[in-house]
């Protein structure tokens, strides 16, 4: 992605409507190369008018005042500079749901949706009250989805990062699910108490030699903390593997999310665990992308 030329920075001056401004914001960001120019100019011009995205189209010949107009400016040189749009608004859907979003936490990503439908998937014919672990939690998108669909279940979510969690607390409450959700603050998982149904990870699995190769949006944005999988891309793998079985209850479940090129690697590592069972899920584009695995006793 390229950026506009010193002294080219966007200035919507001209623009009298909403419509107008929607259509120089593109200009802009269609010139600038960038991967959604027309999605991202949508987005920000709702932002920047206080406006729902539809009633860009919708209310576009609505006029718009010079405060709005130097929001949208403001807006379009940060999105234009490399910041993602999510980042920008410090907020990003994720399974329907609002998450807002912080320096500490990775933006959750559609391919991640795939782990929250296949859990819900194992959960058909369980009764009684589900408990979720939620390892490295982030935003909370996981557990937060999770409970907002499982109405009678409670979940813990922990991370490292004392303000990824206070995010996650946020979203919880944000999301309607905060009284069944409690962020725990560790290293390890000697913190942790109890047997869980399920315990749910996406960890960081990017090797350390791939991260300068990584989208500038990813790399400079998230937090590299919850991007680097160590020399091979499968450190937190084997810890939390190590770590799982004492934590899931007989018939329980360990589901990651997973690099593209991983599953064999996190497949084998859960079965000299003792784990039973392991499927391998692909995400829409056909890439390996969720890996589950059976304790039975």
């Amino acid at each position: 992605m390229s950026t506009p030329p010193a002294g080219r920075q966007p200035d919507f001056a001209r623009a009298k409507t909403v419509a107008a401004l929607y259509r120089e914001m593109r200009a802009a960001f269609r010139g600038a190369a960038l991967s959604t120019p027309d999605l991202d100019a949508r987005v920000l011009t709702a932002c920047a008018t206080d406006r729902e995205t539809n009633e860009v189209v919708l209310k576009g010949e609505d006029t718009v005042d010079r405060a709005m107009r130097e929001r949208a400016s403001e807006l379009a040189r940060e999105r234009l500079a490399g910041k993602p749009v999510a980042r920008i608004l410090g907020l990003k859907e994720f399974w329907g749901l609002p998450f807002a979003l912080s320096d500490e936490t990775l933006e959750p990503r559609p391919d991640t949706e795939l782990l929250v439908e296949q859990v819900l998937e194992c959960c058909c014919g369980r009764s009684g009250k589900l408990k979720i672990l939620d390892i490295g939690t982030g935003s909370g998108a996981i557990a937060v989805s999770l409970l907002h669909e499982l109405s009678g279940a409670i979940g813990i979510g922990t991370d490292i990062s004392v303000g990824a969690l206070r995010m996650a607390r946020a979203n919880a409450d944000r999301n309607g699910v905060g009284e069944r959700f409690l962020p725990v603050a560790c290293e390890d998982h000697s913190a942790i108490s109890g047997k869980f149904d399920f315990l749910v990870s996406n960890p960081p699995y990017i090797r350390t030699r791939d991260i300068d190769t990584l989208d500038a949006g990813v790399r400079l944005h998230d937090p590299m903390l919850a991007l680097d999988g160590g020399a091979d891309g499968l450190a937190a793998y084997r810890a939390i593997t190590r770590d799982s079985q004492p934590l899931l209850k007989a018939g329980g479940y360990l589901f990651f999310e997973i690099g593209h090129d991983q599953a064999a690697d996190v497949a084998a590592i859960m079965a000299e665990s003792g784990y039973e069972n392991i499927s391998i899920f692909q995400d829409l584009a056909g890439h390996d992308r969720v890996v589950r695995g059976f304790r039975a006793t």
